[in-house]
């Protein structure tokens, strides 16, 4: 063989390499009660629950308290297997957090009573409605 298959496939190896890893590290949406039994097997690696903020009859979201130094928060979030959990996140309230519509938490259980959260993603509404697009006459 030539010196440039062999560098083409070793390259190849890499790659191929570096997408299996990379492969194994991505997570799927998981509930708080898979949360909280990888916690009592001793798996503290960060999981993806999503789920929506509990809100009252109003729409205005409950369960929030915000720290008096406004650097930290927890809220209550409601898993899409119907289980409330009362989540921790040691940031701000993001904008427009009130709005969204679900809300997915990347962290993990430090102990059995709260999840703690390293990072939140949320979806907020559309600013394009169907109603918009029905009104355009499309």
């Amino acid at each position: 063989m030539k010196k440039g298959h062999l560098i083409a496939l070793g390259i190849i190896a890499v790659a191929i390499a570096i997408i299996l890893t990379s492969i194994g590290d991505a997570s799927s949406y998981e509930s708080f009660d898979t949360a909280l039994e990888m916690k009592k097997d001793g798996e503290d690696k960060a999981i993806h629950v999503v789920g929506k903020l509990q809100k009252d009859a109003a729409g205005q979201v409950e369960g929030i308290e915000v720290r008096e130094d406004k650097t930290s928060f927890t809220f209550m979030l409601v898993d899409n297997e119907g289980t409330t959990q009362k989540v921790f996140y040691n940031q701000p309230v993001p904008a427009d957090f009130h709005r969204s519509e679900q809300v997915v938490v990347i962290g993990s259980y430090r102990d059995q009573e709260i999840f703690v959260a390293d990072k939140i993603l949320m979806k907020c509404p559309s600013k394009y409605q169907e109603t918009d697009v029905q009104a355009a006459g499309i």
